[in-house]
This record gives C-alpha cells, sequence and structure tokens, in this order.
C-alpha cells in the first residue's frame, strides 16, 4: 500500500512550482445514462481530480453531456459496444440461468415462471426445456466456479478486438471504475481488458435489489461499493471470496440531490411548473415497468375516480410520473381523457436513458411537496421515507384485466422488499375499495407510520443519507487505488 510521503511529496513540490503534477489516473466507465447522474452530475468524480487524472471512458447520449464532461475531466472517450461471438453471449446466457436457478431468490423464482410461460409453441417449449437441463447441473457454488472460469477463459480467447488492451497499455492506469456493474454489457470490454492486463478493478453495485434480483456479477472485480452494509453482508455472503476489506459501504449518490437545498424549490414553483394548484395537496403515482406492471393506466385511473369522490379532503389531486424507461405511450389515452390526472414532465434523454440535471431537481422536489406516494413495489418507496411521507403500495392487480401469469401481490415477496414490508413503513393494499381508506388515511393522519418509516430508513443507511455519497465514492475510488488521503480536506 503506497504510503503518505510517496503520494504528498511529489504533489507538494509541484504545486510549490504551480504545476500540475503527473499523477496517478483512474479511468472511469460510465456504462449507462444513470451512471452518469449518479457521478457525474453529484460531481464525486470531480472530486478525484485534486489527486488523480480522471479519464471517462463513457456512453454518450447527446452533446450537451459531451461538453459537460469534456469540460470536467482530463480525457474523454465514447465508450462503444465490440461486438462478441456467439460462443461467448451463449456461455454468459448459461452462467446468467445457472445463478438464478441457484440463488433461487423471490424475484429468480418469479422470471423463472414468467419464461415457462412466455415458452408458447412447441419450438419455444423445446428450446427452454433443454436451457433449463443445460445449466441445472451447474446450479451450485462448484458448478458456478466452473462456469465462471470457462466464461472468463472463452471471452479472452474468442475476443474479438484488442482496442482496450492497447488503450490501458497506453494510458497504464492506476484503477478501472465501472459505474454501474449491471445492465452494462457495453463495459465488459474494457473491464476485462483492464482484468487481463492486472490492473485493479472497482465497481458499484448499482441498485439494493441488484443482488437478489438481477443476474451474476460477470467480471470477477477487485474493488466493490454499496449502498449500505445490509448489501455489503448480502454481497460477501453470495460471492465468499471476495476480501471483506475490500467491499467499501458509501451509501448512493442518486439520493444525494435529496439533501442538497440547491435543488429544492418552493411549493409555489414547483406546482407552477406542473401544472398544480399549491393550495391542494397532492398524491404522486410512480409507475412502473409496462412488462411487470400491465394495464396499470387502469391501477391509476381507479385512484383518480377514488379522489375524485372525496372532495371533502380538500380536492387532492393526482400528479403521475410515468417511469422514464416506459416507451410504450400507454398512457396517452389516459392523459387524452382524463384533465384531472396531472402527468409530471420526464426529461430525459432516450439514448441510453439519461436522465438530465432538471429532471434530478424536477424528481426531488416531487418528493419534497406530495402529501403521499403510491406505488407498485419501488425504490420511491424509499425515498418517500426519506421526506417522512406515507406510502401506499398497489398490492391488487388492475381491476377488470386479466394479467396472467403477472400478479402484483407477489412483487412484495421479493428478497429485497420483503424487508420494507415486515418494516411496517409502507401500507400493501389489497383492493380498490381498500384504497379509498388509504388515501384518506395519508391525508388526515400524515403521521401514521412515521416512526416505521424512520426505523426503516436508520435500519437501512444508518448516517448515510447526508449528501455525501458522491463525497464517499471518491474516497473509496481513491482507497481502491492505495492513494493516501490524510493530506486533503476530505473529511
Amino acid at each position: 500500500m503506497p504510503t503518505k510521503e510517496m503520494h504528498s511529496s511529489p504533489l507538494d513540490a509541484a504545486r510549490l512550482a504551480g504545476q500540475r503534477p503527473a499523477m496517478p489516473r483512474i479511468e472511469a466507465v460510465l456504462p449507462r445514462g444513470e451512471a452518469i447522474r449518479n457521478f457525474v452530475y453529484t460531481a464525486a468524480l470531480d472530486r478525484l481530480r485534486a489527486r488523480m487524472e480522471v479519464d471517462v471512458i463513457s456512453v454518450m447520449p447527446d452533446e450537451a453531456l459531451r461538453q459537460l464532461m469534456v469540460s470536467r475531466y482530463d480525457t474523454v472517450m465514447e465508450l462503444t459496444e465490440i461486438p462478441e461471438r456467439w460462443v461467448v453471449r451463449a456461455m454468459r446466457g448459461v452462467l446468467e440461468m445457472s445463478h438464478g436457478r441457484w440463488l433461487w431468490s423471490e424475484a429468480a423464482q418469479d422470471r423463472w415462471r414468467l419464461r415457462d410461460y412466455e415458452a408458447t409453441t412447441p419450438w419455444l417449449k423445446a428450446k427452454r426445456l433443454a436451457s433449463k437441463a443445460m445449466c441445472l447441473p451447474f446450479a451450485n457454488r462448484a458448478g458456478l466456479a466452473m462456469l465462471s472460469v470457462i466464461e472468463r477463459t472463452s471471452s479472452r480467447v474468442l475476443r474479438t478486438s484488442d482496442y482496450y488492451l492497447n488503450l490501458f497499455r497506453q494510458r497504464r492506469p492506476t484503477l478501472v471504475f465501472n459505474a454501474s456493474h449491471v445492465h452494462c454489457r457495453v463495459a465488459i470490454q474494457a473491464v476485462q481488458a483492464a482484468q487481463w492486463l492486472g490492473i485493479p478493478t472497482a465497481t458499484f453495485i448499482f441498485s439494493w435489489d441488484n443482488l437478489t434480483s438481477q443476474g451474476r456479477i460477470l467480471l470477477p472485480y477487485d474493488f466493490f461499493l454499496v449502498w449500505s452494509e445490509d448489501m455489503r453482508n448480502q454481497l460477501l455472503e453470495l460471492y465468499p471470496r471476495i476480501p471483506p476489506a475490500q467491499v467499501f459501504v458509501t451509501g448512493t449518490p442518486q439520493f444525494d440531490f435529496h439533501f442538497d437545498p440547491q435543488y429544492h424549490w418552493s411549493r409555489e414553483e414547483f406546482c407552477r411548473r406542473v401544472g398544480l394548484d399549491p393550495a391542494r395537496p397532492f398524491f404522486v403515482y410512480t409507475t412502473g415497468m409496462p412488462n411487470y406492471m400491465p394495464e396499470e393506466m387502469r391501477v391509476v385511473e381507479g385512484i383518480a375516480d377514488l379522489l375524485a369522490g372525496q372532495p371533502e379532503l380538500g380536492r387532492p389531486q393526482l400528479l403521475v410520473r410515468v417511469y422514464p424507461k416506459d416507451r410504450t405511450n400507454r398512457f396517452d389515452d389516459l392523459r387524452r381523457r382524463r384533465p384531472d390526472i396531472i402527468f409530471s414532465p420526464v426529461n430525459w434523454e432516450q439514448v441510453w436513458l439519461t436522465p438530465k440535471p432538471d429532471d434530478v431537481e424536477m424528481y426531488t422536489n416531487t418528493l419534497r411537496h406530495c402529501a403521499a406516494g403510491i406505488n407498485i413495489s419501488s425504490t420511491v418507496s424509499l425515498e418517500l421515507c426519506m421526506f417522512d411521507k406515507p406510502i401506499l403500495n398497489v398490492g391488487y392487480n388492475p381491476p377488470g384485466a386479466d394479467i396472467s401469469p403477472v400478479s402484483f401481490a407477489s412483487y412484495y415477496k421479493f428478497d429485497h422488499y420483503r424487508e420494507v414490508v415486515e418494516s411496517g413503513a409502507v401500507t400493501v393494499v389489497s383492493s380498490q375499495e381498500e384504497m379509498a381508506g388509504c388515501l384518506r388515511r395519508a391525508l388526515l393522519d400524515p403521521a401514521h407510520k412515521r416512526e416505521e418509516r424512520k426505523a426503516l430508513i436508520a435500519k437501512m443507511f444508518g448516517d448515510l443519507l447526508d449528501g455525501k455519497s458522491g463525497q464517499r465514492v471518491a474516497r473509496a475510488l481513491l482507497s481502491a487505488a492505495g492513494i493516501s488521503q490524510a493530506s486533503e480536506a476530505w473529511a
């Protein structure tokens, strides 16, 4: 481990000379739009530049974001996917499927059932049976370890490009950081090139459900950054070969905006921007993924009807924030027919699904000013707890629709969300009839479940909800790079 003197003396000498010294280098790989939000908008990467050269290899949603990164970092390059051979992709698919069958979490079981249901033709059924037969022998720790070695070996031997190998040989980074371990196929070539060259790698576990609801961590990273102690413990249990000292609990920068006053608007300003009456309370309904929450429009309209039937509560309004990655236009008919339902603007660049800075502000203020929130087993529930808002979780299927084999109630059994339900911090509503009373109580008694909300947040996050997760990320990456922080004002 480098000592303080090894880093501070050359830096101090260069500063006295008025020059920027030669520094260690981090290559930050941003493989999805939300990673730009988490690590660029929060200035998490900016904090590293006092101690390291910061190069960014990123997806490029638009020219404005490119220029933003160019203005901040030493080098900015576009991250593009390099096609892989079908054998490698197939091996990765077997590994993912075997991991899910071994993990057998509620989410993995639900996905398994859905894939069975989707196999509707004789050919698809035969293909599904063959896939299951292939993965089952490897659905154990030893089998997964064997498949991981085969997948890594095939990926290296059958690689189609040496682009990133040559790039990192030239640039010689101290650390390569993948800002999102999940949904990042585009990043695999860059990260594995670093690993083949013996360059330390780090990654951020993107969300609290990823370890039990998403696939296997394919690449053997050296360092991991996680939201919480619970996630750290879960990661070490699932991947026991990871050294505990190499897992950093940082919180997640995506929540930092909620605690930064510069992003806060007055209620009047917020309501003006979205078209609400500031004198009347409003519920915010945040929708989900269309494949997991089909016919959700019926649920939204049913809630709007219930609110319209209770004018004595101050004529409460309904604001709907459509899931930013929903490209189906399934709410368009409701927008036309129901002017009483207000739809919040959602400003995401659809290329790489990237939140724009003003959307981050819009979202934070939506949570700050709503009376209560409604969703289907969403991370938004945690954020509503942070603002001490009542949370209603829809636990019933859309009235009048057959959405088999999907069941909204099943999502509350998923491993990550079960703790939320069991905490008592949310109200899972089992029918539209029950929803009427729950809406009423949320308005008349907002303190209901307040202690449960506080307890849940304290248990999950401890003292990490302070707007400084970006700063902790920078600290963790410096530690992963072996750089002393004692001489800088990081406290």
